[in-house]
C-alpha cells in the first residue's frame, strides 16, 4: 500500500459526501458521517484524505491522551499536566477494525502488576488515540454489538470509561466519528445510526466519462503516488485555507429566528425522535453558512442541512428505505419561515457554493477548461440514476388465468416466459405482505460458540460470569476470585514478604461468560399453489417479515429458499442484509406443485455450505408450509426422508404450519416430527399469543 495517501481533491465526483466530511471538519460538533453505499465507490479513500486537511494541533508532551496545553484533561491518566508549550502534530486518523477486541477499543490493564504492585498500569485504546482527532469504522455495520455499545457510550459522554475487577480509569475521548457501511451486508442499529449527525448515499457514475475519468487518475496514482499527490498540491493547500477560514468566521455566523423555526417546523413534520436532530439542522446550517462566507443562515442552508440530517432518522423499520419526500420539505419550510433569511450571494466568498465544489473539482489530470478536471456533479445525482438492487420485474411470471383472479386486479405485464414446471393453473402474481407483528423468540437449544448476538445461549466475552478456566492467548476477562485462589497456596514458596500477592502468569484464570449469540436463520418458504390464497400468502409473507424483523434485531444472518414448481431456488444467499430478504420476499409468486422435498434438500446443502464457511455460527431452519407435498411419486414419503436428513445433521427447526380451514390434515406438525423441532400456527407466532411465552426448539429426541 502506498505511504502517499490519495487526494481528498482528487476524487471524482461524490460531491454529497465531501461536503459531510468538510462541514465536520469546520464544525466537529456536527456529530460524524456516516457513508452508505455499494463496494468500490471510494469510500475508504476519500474519508482516509480527509486527515490530510484538516489544520495540526498542539498537545502535551509525552501524553498519550492528546490533552489540549490551554485546557488539559483534569483527569487524565497521565495527568496532572504542568504548563508547558505544546508539541505540534498532525490530526490522526484512527481506524477501528470490525474484529477488534473491547481492549484493543477502550485499552487493556496490566492484570498482573495491578495484583502484584497495586499500581493501575493502564495501555490506552483507540479511542484514546482518538481524542480530538477522527475515529474511522469501516464496515461500521458489521461491528460487534459489545463494541457498538462501548462506541455510544464514549460519543455521549465524551470521555472512556474502563472498570475492570476494582481498578478504574476515565479519560477523555472526543472524536469525529466517520463510518462507512454497505446496506447489502445489513443494517446499523438505531442507536448507533442516531448518533451519526450526517448521513449519504453513495453510488457509481453512470456517466462514461466521468467512470474514465476515475480509471485515469487511480492508474495514474497507483504508477507514482508522490508525484501524483504533488501535482494536486496546490488544490490541497486551497481546500486547507478554506476550511480554515469557514472555521475562523464559523463564531460569526448569525442563526435568526426564522431559520430555527424552519429547523423545528421540518424536525416536526417529518417525525424525527428526540432533539438531536434539531441541533444536528442547526450547526449543519450554520456550517454550511461559514463554508459559503456569510455571516447569515440562509433557506437553502436550513434545506441542505435537512438532506443530510435526516433521512437516517425517519426511518423506523430496517425495511424503510432511507430519504426525504423534497417536495414536502419544501412545502414545510415555505410555510414556516420567516422573512429574515437572507438568500445566498452568488457573488460573496463561497461561490463555490454549498455543495463542496470550489477548490479540487478541477486538476491537472482532467481534459476540459482551465486546471481540468470533470464538472462536479450535481449532489445526490448518483443516488438517484444508480438503480436500485433487484428493482427489475419477476421475468418468469405466468400471466394468471382470467377466471381465477378478481376483476379489480391488473394482469401481469405482458409477455413475462412462462416458468419450467410451473403447474397447470398457472402462477399468481406477488401479492403485498400482511402487517408485521412482534414475533415469538425461536432459539437453538444447547450453549454455542458463535458471533455475539442475542438469540440463543453461548459462551461469549460479556454476560454472565458462569466458571473459570486457563486463558487461552491473551487474557481478556479475569476471574479475580479463580485467580487468587490459585495463586495463595504457593506465597511461602514464592517468598512473599510485603501485603502485595505473589502472581504468576500460571495462576491467571479467565472468567467463563455466558451470553447470547446470532445465529443463522434459514427461511424455506413454500410458494406453490396451495398456499396461492391471496389472503392467506399476505398473511404467510407478513409472518416472515416479522419474523425478518425479530432476526434484525438479534443480529442474526438470514437466507431465503423458496420451493414451487418442480423445484426449489435459493432466493437469497445467507446474509446480514435483512432488507434484501424482505425485498425478495415482496416480489414472491406463488403457484404450481408443491415439492416440499426439493425445498428441503435445498435448504440442507445450504447449510452444509455455511457450515464450512463459518462452523461457529449455529443454525435455525424455519419452514414456512402447509405441509403438502406433490408432484413425483410419493412425495410425502421423499418430504420425510429429507426431513429425517436434517434431525440426522442436528438442526434446530421450527415449521409453522400455514393450514387453513375447518378441516386439518396436520400435514405441517407431521413433519415437524420428521425434522426433529416444532411446529407452530401463525397465530401461535405472536408474541402476545401467550403472554410473551419464549419458545425454545428442541428436538423430540431431547424430550424424550
Amino acid at each position: 500500500m502506498a505511504s502517499v495517501p490519495y487526494p481528498f481533491t482528487a476524487v471524482v465526483g461524490m460531491d454529497d459526501m465531501r461536503l459531510s466530511l468538510l462541514l465536520n471538519a469546520v464544525s466537529p460538533g456536527i456529530g460524524g458521517v456516516l457513508v452508505r453505499g455499494e463496494k468500490g465507490t471510494a469510500k475508504s479513500t476519500l474519508v482516509r484524505s480527509l486527515a490530510a486537511l484538516l489544520p495540526a494541533m498542539d498537545v502535551v508532551p509525552g501524553c498519550r491522551f492528546s490533552c489540549a496545553p490551554e485546557a488539559p484533561d483534569p483527569g487524565c491518566p497521565d495527568g496532572p499536566h504542568e504548563a508547558a508549550p505544546g508539541v505540534r502534530r498532525p490530526t490522526r486518523l484512527v481506524e477501528l477494525p470490525v474484529g477488534a477486541s473491547e481492549d484493543r477499543l477502550v485499552g487493556a490493564l496490566d492484570i498482573e502488576r495491578a495484583l502484584s504492585e497495586g499500581v493501575k498500569a493502564f495501555e490506552p485504546g483507540l479511542l484514546a488515540r482518538a481524542h480530538r482527532g477522527i475515529l474511522y469504522v469501516d464496515e461500521v455495520n458489521l461491528l460487534h454489538d459489545h463494541l457498538v455499545d462501548l462506541l455510544l457510550d464514549a460519543a455521549a459522554m465524551g470521555a472512556s470509561h474502563v472498570e475492570r475487577e476494582g481498578v478504574s480509569v476515565r479519560h477523555a475521548a472526543r472524536f469525529l466519528l466517520v463510518g462507512t457501511m454497505n446496506p447489502e451486508e445489513g443494517e446499523l442499529r438505531p442507536q448507533l445510526l442516531d448518533r451519526f449527525g450526517l448521513t449519504v448515499e453513495v453510488a457509481a457514475s453512470r456517466d462514461p466519462e466521468q467512470r474514465v475519468e476515475v480509471v485515469r487518475r487511480r492508474l495514474a496514482y497507483d504508477d507514482d503516488p508522490a508525484g501524483f499527490a504533488a501535482r494536486w498540491a496546490g488544490d490541497e493547500a486551497a481546500l486547507r485555507e478554506r476550511i480554515a477560514a469557514a472555521r475562523d468566521l464559523l463564531p460569526h455566523v448569525r442563526l435568526g429566528d426564522g431559520a430555527l423555526r424552519r429547523i423545528a417546523a421540518t424536525c416536526a413534520a417529518f417525525e424525527v425522535d428526540g432533539m438531536r436532530a434539531d441541533i444536528v439542522m442547526a450547526r449543519t446550517a450554520t456550517a454550511l453558512a461559514a463554508w459559503a462566507g456569510r455571516t447569515d443562515v440562509a433557506v437553502e442552508d436550513v434545506r441542505r442541512a435537512a438532506l443530510l440530517a435526516l433521512p437516517h432518522r425517519r426511518r423506523r423499520s430496517p425495511f424503510d428505505a432511507p430519504g426525504l419526500d423534497e417536495d414536502r420539505l419544501d412545502e414545510v419550510l415555505e410555510q414556516a419561515g420567516g422573512d429574515d433569511e437572507p438568500e445566498p450571494d452568488p457573488q460573496g466568498p463561497g461561490d463555490g457554493g454549498p455543495d463542496g465544489g470550489g477548490p479540487g473539482d478541477g486538476g491537472p489530470d482532467g481534459d476540459g477548461g482551465p486546471g481540468g478536471g470533470v464538472p462536479p456533479q450535481p449532489a445526490g445525482r448518483e443516488a438517484e440514476t444508480a438503480p436500485e438492487p433487484d428493482a427489475a420485474p419477476e421475468t418468469d411470471a405466468l400471466p394468471e388465468p382470467q377466471g381465477d383472479r378478481p376483476e379489480a386486479e391488473p394482469s401481469p405485464a405482458a409477455g413475462a416466459a412462462p416458468r419450467p414446471g410451473a403447474g397447470p393453473a398457472g402462477e399468481q402474481s406477488p401479492v403485498g405482505a400482511a402487517e408485521p407483528f412482534r414475533a415469538r423468540v425461536l432459539t437453538v437449544p444447547g450453549v454455542g460458540d458463535g458471533a455475539a448476538g442475542r438469540r440463543s445461549r453461548a459462551r461469549t466475552e460479556h454476560g454472565r460470569t458462569t466458571g473459570a478456566r486457563r486463558p487461552r492467548g491473551a487474557l481478556t476477562r479475569l476471574h479475580l476470585a479463580a485467580t487468587v485462589q490459585a495463586a495463595a497456596p504457593h506465597q511461602r514458596a514464592r517468598g512473599r514478604s510485603g501485603a502485595g500477592l505473589v502472581v504468576r502468569r500460571d495462576d491467571l484464570r479467565q472468567a467463563v461468560r455466558e451470553g447470547r449469540e446470532g445465529n443463522l436463520v434459514l427461511f424455506a418458504v413454500d410458494a406453490s399453489g396451495s398456499m396461492a390464497a391471496r389472503q392467506r400468502m399476505g398473511a404467510v409473507k407478513g409472518a416472515v417479515l416479522s419474523l425478518l424483523l425479530d432476526a434484525y434485531q438479534r443480529r442474526d444472518k438470514v437466507g431465503l429458499v423458496t420451493f414451487r414448481g418442480r423445484d426449489a431456488e435459493l432466493v437469497l444467499p445467507p446474509t446480514s442484509s435483512v432488507d434484501a430478504a424482505a425485498a425478495r420476499l415482496e416480489r414472491l409468486p406463488t403457484g404450481g406443485r408443491t415439492p416440499l422435498a426439493a425445498g428441503l434438500l435445498k435448504a440442507r446443502e445450504v447449510l452444509r455450505v455455511e457450515r464450512l464457511r463459518d462452523p461457529a455460527r449455529r443454525p435455525l431452519l424455519v419452514v414456512v408450509t402447509d405441509g403438502r407435498a406433490t408432484g413425483g411419486p410419493e412425495p410425502l414419503r421423499l418430504a420425510a426422508r429429507a426431513a429425517g436428513l436434517h434431525a440426522a445433521d442436528g438442526t434446530a427447526s421450527v415449521v409453522v404450519d400455514c393450514e387453513a380451514g375447518h378441516v386439518r390434515l396436520g400435514l405441517a406438525a407431521g413433519l415437524a416430527r420428521d425434522l426433529g423441532g416444532t411446529a407452530v400456527t401463525l397465530d401461535e407466532l405472536r408474541a402476545d399469543a401467550i403472554a410473551g411465552l419464549v419458545k425454545d426448539v428442541r428436538s423430540t429426541r431431547r424430550a424424550a
